[in-house]
């Protein structure tokens, strides 16, 4: 018997865990893929950004990725404005979030992403917990806090994908920490 086909998103402010989360959900053996590399995401100027620029998905490569898992659970991860086009086809939609202090923290610290290093960075990721984090969790199906140890945090988000898969549901309960 094959594992019902289950595809959940991982969602929040950078800093908040969801590479983190990836590696452990990897390690346990579930399919991942980190949808800001390997040409899933784009780079778009955007003047009003602090940054100056904005990042999108290639929806059809993403909808191709999403269409070519046929059994298991398949967790990517990504923030984007037009992550919202694709709602209907996950099965949850998981809100990763910590506090402010630890999501800069969390940043400053990183060696393997060079985003939120300088000023403007910084100050876009501030613009995003204040404007964007309130849309992400009315969006969500589930809440996660990661100021937690990482284990838990993947146990929790493997829990929701058993559960979602089960249902058969696309829209899902709304947000709830587990």
């Amino acid at each position: 018997m094959t594992a019902p086909r289950v595809v959940v998103l991982l969602t929040g402010m950078s800093g908040a865990g969801k590479t983190e989360a990836l590696r452990g959900l990897a390690a346990r053996g579930h399919a991942i893929r980190d949808l800001d590399y390997d040409g899933y995401s784009v780079l778009r100027r955007a003047p009003d950004a602090p940054v100056g620029w904005e990042q999108l998905w290639d929806l059809p490569k993403v909808e191709a990725l999403i269409d070519a898992h046929t059994s298991g659970a398949l967790f990517l991860a990504g923030t984007v404005r037009n992550q919202g086009v694709l709602r209907d086809r996950f099965d949850a939609v998981v809100l990763l979030t910590a506090p402010r202090d630890v999501l800069l923290a969390r940043v400053a610290a990183r060696s393997d992403n060079p985003y939120g290093k300088d000023a403007a960075g910084r100050a876009q990721i501030e613009h995003d917990i204040d404007a964007v984090e309130p849309l992400l969790r009315r969006g969500a199906s589930h809440v996660v806090p990661t100021d937690r140890p990482v284990g838990e945090v993947v146990a929790d988000v493997e829990r929701i994908a058993t559960c979602a898969g089960g249902t058969g549901r696309k829209d899902g309960p709304r947000p709830t920490q587990p």
